[in-house]
C-alpha cells in the first residue's frame, strides 16, 4: 500500500471515530467501546479490500460482510453510509423506534447489511453457508465474518470452525476484533481462552496476526488469507477497546455506557475536535 494512501485511510478512522462520539452522545445510547476497536477494520475492508457497491447492493458475485459482534453496529452504520449504501441523514435516527438503523444489524432494514445479528455466534455458521454457496455458483467472492472476543466462548462458532474446515472454505475469512476485554470485565476474568491461536489452528484454520488498528497491515494479512488455498483463514487482528479515546480504552464499562457531557468534550478534544 502507498504511504499516500495509508494516510487517507488512516485519517478516514479518524473523521468516523469522532463521528461515533457525536452521534452516539446525540442519542445517549449504543455501544462506542466496541464499534471504536474495528474502525479501522470496517474501514479497510469497505474501502480497501472488498468487491461491493452501494449503487447495486444486491450484485450477485459480491463480496459479503457479516459484523457478527452486532453490538458494533454504529461503526458500520457510518462506514455503510459514507459510501453510499443509505443517506447520511439517516445515522441521526439509530436506535429510534422504526427507524432502518437498528440497535444491531438488520438485514431486512439496512442496505448492505447481510445478515441480522445481535445473539452472538451465529455469524460464522452463515457466512460459511454463504462463501459455499458463492463456490457453487461460481463466484470467486469472499466472505468475511468479524467475531468479538466474548463470541468466541460460543458453542456454535467451533461447530462451524469444524465445519469450515472440513470443506475447505478458502473463500471465509473470519475476523476476530481480539481487544481483550468483553460486556462485564477482560476475557480473562471472565472466560480464559488460552492461546487463541493454537485453537483455530487445531480446528485446521489458517492464522494469521495483525495490527487491528493498521489498515495497512489489515490489508496484508488479507491478502495473504486469499492465497491460502483449501482452508479457511482467520485474521487475529489484535485491537483495543474504545480505541482513540483515553477513558475508554480496555474498559468494559465503555462497551455500552451513554456518554455524558464532560466524556463527550474530552472525547472530541482527543480525537482533534470538529471534523
Amino acid at each position: 500500500m502507498r504511504e499516500e494512501r495509508k494516510e487517507t485511510l488512516q485519517k478516514l478512522c479518524l473523521v468516523f471515530r469522532s463521528k461515533l462520539i457525536d452521534l452516539l452522545y446525540s442519542i445517549q445510547t449504543g455501544h462506542p467501546g466496541g464499534s471504536l476497536s474495528c474502525t479501522e477494520i470496517l474501514t479497510a475492508l469497505y474501502y480497501e479490500l472488498m468487491d461491493v457497491d452501494p449503487m447495486n447492493p444486491e450484485k450477485e458475485d459480491r463480496d459479503h460482510l457479516i459484523l457478527s459482534k452486532g453490538h458494533g453496529a454504529p461503526m458500520l452504520y457510518l462506514v455503510l453510509a459514507h459510501k453510499g449504501f443509505f443517506p447520511l441523514a439517516e445515522l441521526k435516527n439509530l436506535r429510534q423506534t422504526g427507524s432502518m438503523l437498528q440497535g444491531h444489524p438488520c438485514v431486512h432494514k439496512t442496505p448492505g447489511v447481510e445478515l441480522s445479528t445481535g445473539p452472538l455466534g451465529l455469524g460464522l455458521s452463515a457466512g460459511l453457508g454463504m462463501a459455499l454457496g458463492a463456490r457453487l455458483k461460481g463466484y470467486d467472492s469472499y466472505t468475511y465474518v468479524i467475531m468479538g472476543d466474548g463470541e468466541i466462548q460460543e458453542g456454535c462458532i467451533w461447530e462451524a470452525a469444524m465445519s469450515a474446515s472440513k470443506f475447505k472454505a478458502d473463500h471465509l475469512i473470519g475476523i476476530l476484533d481480539n481487544n481483550g476485554v468483553q460486556l462485564d470485565g477482560t476475557l480473562e476474568d471472565i472466560m480464559p481462552m488460552g492461546d487463541i491461536r493454537a485453537k483455530w489452528e487445531a480446528f485446521g484454520w489458517n492464522v494469521i496476526p495483525c495490527d487491528g488498528h493498521d489498515v495497512e497491515d489489515i490489508c496484508r494479512a488479507v491478502e495473504e488469507a486469499k492465497m491460502t488455498a483449501d482452508k479457511p483463514s482467520l485474521i487475529l487482528a489484535k485491537t483495543v477497546k474504545g480505541k482513540g479515546v483515553s477513558f475508554m480504552e480496555g474498559r468494559n464499562i465503555w462497551h455500552g455506557k451513554a456518554i455524558g457531557d464532560q466524556d463527550y468534550a474530552q472525547a472530541k478534544a482527543e480525537l482533534g475536535g470538529e471534523r
